[in-house]
């Protein structure tokens, strides 16, 4: 007898069990079952879409439920505590314990390895600085703004209204009212959201100008001036590209325009819009700088900066040789590391293109340290950052305060299901469904986005005064060890290069970026040949 294909036996059986249950009475139930999977089945069988539906009808579709619970059963049943990505289940857990006011010490020891390369540490003192302050915050634009900012050391990183919902950002703003620090808004600009608890605001312009945009998608001086001499707006923060997808553009849907979001953007509801890969305001250095401090007198004389994830770094030099040859300079520049997140971003973007925090961050610093602007410019370290341990090194690289973002994402519920992009976040977070926002409730989420803040800026003083310090901007590279293999560690200053004070002035063919140096022009961002 020919061999029956097995795309023939499931719509057989379960029409042959229809058939069971209505002759026997007592499982005629069963025909509220069977007849919708007879159906299912039926229309597998027969469509010519999907190969593995159409071979074998029903039992396919488990294939598409095993894909859709994979995250889950991955972070619940199959990780330890040090696997999971972006952000493993450990690093998760001290966030939740941290927002919650739950009890974030750990038991027996460190789970890590340490004499693997994951370790590294902070070393500590056998005098600590027991009185150090309580606190710390940062003052920017001092000397040059009419209006210099105090921030804290950890603040909310760029996540725009759009990606996020409302109640994510209306619970991420009140968080920061409460703690007293600064909720950027991302480069969907200022939604009624943002507005409505009164948290102080880093207002983050992109290419799109969402919010200081004329119809035609260029820059519009008059609707920047009514956004940004707001009392509410601190800081503002020009955005040239970011870790997640350094370099890439983007295109709003005009289905996803909806009146909110075109009320916060400046745009026409339900129309498609552009965001380009480039700033069509300036084309070279100094018409950056040039345009930067323009912004500055039209705030009212707040802290201008831009954010960047470095890439080419003849550009970052380019940079500063216009600050050389203009007298003009950014107030802050927040370095974006590649390990930075999105709500979407092409994959090869994300993974291939872009310089990691550490290295971005190292190479900012020399180039300010080096120029001697240093003390004119300070450095935000932007990328992963969820602990006081991980600020603590980033102040040891240079940076004057942090930001965060996916880690108050947690703070709020986030639980890292991975459905950012598609609109279907179970938390209520990253998605515009209502009713899946629901949930999230801003009255209980608040409070958990400031005691994060707070537990862990006191993570930091608590390694600060361990290492016997009297505030972060002591710590040094050489207060930060790396190993190299199991056998041996240095210092971070022995592994990377950290310039002098004025050591490009004076010397720059002695520095590993010559030839960066020399490809650099203030009326360029192309390499000089």
């Amino acid at each position: 007898m020919e061999h029956i294909p097995f795309r023939y036996v499931v719509p057989a059986g379960l029409v042959a069990l229809c058939g069971v249950a209505w002759w026997w009475e007592p499982a005629r139930w069963t025909l509220w079952l069977l007849i919708p999977l007879v159906i299912l089945a039926l229309w597998d069988f027969l469509q010519r879409e999907h190969t593995l539906r159409r071979n074998y009808p029903v039992l396919a579709r488990i294939r598409w439920l095993m894909e859709d619970l994979r995250p889950f059963a991955q972070a619940y049943i199959v990780e330890d505590d040090l696997d999971g990505r972006p952000f493993s289940h450990q690093a998760r857990a001290l966030v939740y314990a941290r927002a919650k006011g739950d009890l974030d010490s750990h038991p027996m020891g460190t789970e890590l390895d340490v004499y693997s390369d994951e370790y590294e540490w902070l070393s500590h003192s056998i005098a600590p600085k027991q009185d150090a302050p309580d606190h710390w915050r940062v003052t920017v634009g001092e000397g040059t703004c009419a209006k210099p900012y105090s921030a804290a050391l950890l603040n909310i990183s760029a996540m725009s209204f759009g990606s996020l919902s409302a109640r994510a950002i209306e619970a991420l703003n009140a968080g920061a009212a409460l703690g007293g620090f600064a909720h950027n808004t991302g480069e969907g600009s200022i939604s009624r959201y943002h507005r409505s608890p009164g948290g102080d605001l880093i207002w983050e312009l992109g290419s799109g100008y969402f919010g200081a945009r004329r119809s035609d998608g260029h820059f519009d001086p008059d609707q920047f001036r009514d956004n940004a001499t707001s009392d509410q707006v601190k800081m503002i923060e020009i955005k040239l590209s970011q870790g997640a997808k350094p370099g890439h553009g983007g295109v709003l849907p005009g289905a996803k325009v909806t009146e909110e979001i075109a009320e916060a953007r400046g745009v026409p509801v339900g129309e498609t819009v552009i965001s380009p890969a480039a700033h069509p305001t300036f084309s070279t250095p100094v018409q950056l700088l040039e345009w930067l401090t323009s912004l500055r007198d039209l705030s009212g004389g707040k802290p201008v900066g831009i954010k960047l994830c470095v890439g080419q770094p003849h550009e970052l030099f380019a940079i500063g040789k216009a600050m050389l040859e203009t007298g003009l300079h950014p107030d802050f520049i927040t370095v974006d590391g590649a390990e930075g997140g999105t709500g979407a971003a092409p994959l090869e973007l994300s993974n291939s293109v872009g310089m990691p925090l550490r290295e971005g961050q190292i190479m900012v610093r020399n180039m300010l340290v080096g120029l001697a602007l240093k003390d004119k410019v300070k450095i935000a370290a932007s990328g992963k950052l969820h602990s006081g341990a991980q600020l603590a090194k980033a102040f040891a690289l240079g940076a004057d305060w942090c930001n965060a973002a996916r880690p108050f994402m947690f703070a709020l519920g986030c639980v890292q299901s991975m459905n950012c992009h598609r609109g279907t976040c179970p938390t209520g977070i990253a998605t515009q469904d209502a009713w899946r926002q629901r949930g999230l409730v801003v009255e209980e989420k608040a409070p958990r986005i400031a005691r994060f803040q707070r537990q862990t800026l006191h993570s930091l003083r608590e390694i600060v005064v361990a290492m016997g310090l009297a505030s972060p901007w002591e710590i040094d590279p050489h207060d930060m060890r790396e190993r190299l293999n199991g056998a041996r560690s240095d210092a971070i200053d022995r592994i990377y290069t950290f310039l002098e004070p004025g050591q490009l002035l004076e010397d720059a063919d002695a520095t590993p970026y010559a030839r960066h140096w020399h490809a650099a022009r203030a009326d360029t961002f192309r390499r000089a040949e």
